[in-house]
């Protein structure tokens, strides 16, 4: 079995989705290092004809075009295209974006034996590895895909350790997925990450990020301001891994800090600011705790990771 296999999930971005096809078939040694590269159609409403003929047009590459039977959303659409995947090693691109250095798969093979300069309290194997990301038309460093809330201080690392990672812009060992589940389907968008990053670490691992593998993304470096109900979704969904996962004062300052973001981005919204809430204090009603080991909160504070929001 080759080690590498792609997961792309596709939504209305058809000449995206084509482009970065035709990336991955460019890299370099792309024919003997990947087992497959699955793209799932997320229930899209526009034609993908035109990656529907590229797939034919390119038997030489292990394409797999498959179509969601609905719009999963971002976790349950990576959950079903992870059960097509076989290759040791996985990587997760966002459609709307391509590979800029064509030793990319090289370097993600070499990036999971790596070790950062920091210095961890104990020995952990690296279970996910976050690819620097810039923004395709300038060039620039996505500062929201830096694994790190402390920006300046860790732009310009090459790698280190962190508590996670870039949804769209990473690889994970299969085998870690069989350990710790996947991401969790009543997520429909946003903050998945964080649980499945806390599940990894508690189970012993670490999550790196390495700037030998680059991702171009063609988001605006003004960013994408998310409906006021997409922001609702991060804001409950944050609170919810820090009610299962983390002392319960970060519960408080996570509901309260997220409610002040949404307010600050969506506006005065009433309806959706009081369902917001509604869904937030419903949580510790509802939802299993599951607190963090000693030597996983440990691993945080070595990190530096902010746990507060």
């Amino acid at each position: 079995m080759k080690p590498l296999s792609f997961i792309i999930i596709t939504y209305n971005r058809p000449d995206d989705a084509l482009e970065l096809l035709q990336n991955i078939a460019t890299l370099d040694e792309a024919s003997t290092l990947l087992e497959e590269i699955i793209l799932v159609n997320n229930r899209s409403n526009v034609s993908y004809t035109a990656v529907e003929e590229y797939v034919r047009s390119m038997p030489s590459m292990p394409f797999k075009y498959i179509e969601a039977p609905e719009n999963l959303g971002v976790a349950r659409g990576r959950n079903f295209a992870l059960k097509f995947a076989t290759a040791p090693i996985l990587i997760l691109l966002d459609d709307d974006a391509v590979l800029q250095n064509k030793d990319a798969l090289v370097r993600t093979l070499e990036a999971f034996e790596n070790t950062p300069d920091e210095t961890l309290s104990s020995k952990r194997e690296t279970a996910i590895v976050s690819f620097k990301v810039l923004y395709y038309d300038t060039l620039t460093m996505q500062e929201n895909a830096l694994p790190h809330k402390q920006f300046q201080e860790y732009k310009d690392k090459r790698s280190f350790y962190t508590y996670y990672y870039a949804g769209g812009a990473h690889a994970v060992k299969r085998s870690v997925l069989g350990e710790v589940g996947y991401y969790p389907e009543d997520f429909f968008y946003g903050m998945e990450e964080y649980d499945m990053g806390y599940r990894i670490l508690e189970k012993g691992y670490a999550i790196q990020y390495n700037d030998s593998i680059v991702m171009l993304h063609k988001e605006s470096p003004l960013g994408r301001k998310p409906n006021s109900e997409k922001l609702k979704m991060m804001w409950v969904n944050k609170t919810k891994v820090a009610w299962r996962y983390l002392p319960k004062r970060y519960f408080y300052t996570t509901a309260l800090l997220w409610s002040l973001q949404y307010l600050k981005i969506a506006g005065i919204r009433p309806g959706q600011y009081i369902k917001g809430w509604k869904a937030v204090t419903a949580i510790s009603r509802t939802e299993k705790r599951k607190p963090l080991s000693a030597s996983t909160l440990r691993y945080l504070e070595e990190v530096k990771a902010r746990l507060e929001y």
